[in-house]
């Protein structure tokens, strides 16, 4: 553990989850935050602990880290977020481009339609990540970041999956099926479920969310 970590008994002015003007950031909780930690794609600004924290599972950070009381660390944060110790003031990673995501058409990506939660897209991040998904697909306005509530529920998966943001989905979605991947929606009044959908050999873009729409052009759903 390193000697002397700087210490702070006020936390900086709360400033929510994300600033869009300077791409700022915040990560919470203890998987989010390593993950974080050790993604050198994420720029890192701050690094906030309490003192239970710096002593214990983040003591290799403490010399990069402030010390700050539990309600300090309360105070910078969005209400209800669960911090376990640990906070993290951050810059958005760029991501990938689309055409490195694509190529070559093999395996499976996720596209997420109109899944605004970032709770859902932190459970869908860490399904992706389970099931050895090549990466997500979002749009670059209307998706949420990948900081806050979706870190958290994604449990370090929004720092191993990677993402590409898009400005049209439907556009994207064309480019894949001409590279030969098959675009399988999800639906509730599906009748075929997806195992009967999609076989190992397929090179697959999962859309969830406002699935009927963007899923049309094949013709091929799942449950």
């Amino acid at each position: 553990m390193a000697q002397n970590p700087r210490n702070r008994s006020k936390a900086p002015r709360r400033q929510g989850t994300q600033n869009n003007a300077d791409n700022i950031a915040w990560i919470w909780g203890s998987h989010a935050a390593l993950a974080a930690l050790n993604n050198p794609a994420r720029k890192i600004l701050g690094l906030y602990l309490t003192r239970n924290a710096a002593t214990e599972g983040f003591s290799a950070f403490a010399d990069r880290a402030e010390i700050v009381d539990p309600k300090a660390l309360n105070a910078m944060l969005p209400d209800g977020a669960v911090h376990q110790g640990v906070a993290l003031k951050t810059k958005q990673p760029d991501g990938v481009s689309l055409e490195d995501l694509i190529s070559p058409p093999q395996g499976l990506i996720v596209m997420l339609d109109g899944v605004t939660d970032p709770r859902n897209a932190g459970a869908i991040y860490r399904s992706a990540a389970a099931f050895g998904a090549r990466g997500i697909i979002m749009q670059d306005r209307k998706a949420p970041p990948l900081s806050g509530g979706l870190a958290k529920t994604a449990v370090g998966a929004a720092e191993t999956v990677p993402t590409a943001r898009v400005v049209n989905l439907s556009r994207a979605l064309n480019e894949l099926t001409k590279r030969g991947w098959r675009a399988v929606g999800l639906a509730g009044e599906a009748e075929i479920a997806l195992s009967e959908a999609v076989s190992g050999k397929d090179a697959v873009v999962l859309v969830m969310g406002a699935e009927e729409k963007r899923a049309a052009p094949v013709r091929r759903r799942g449950l």
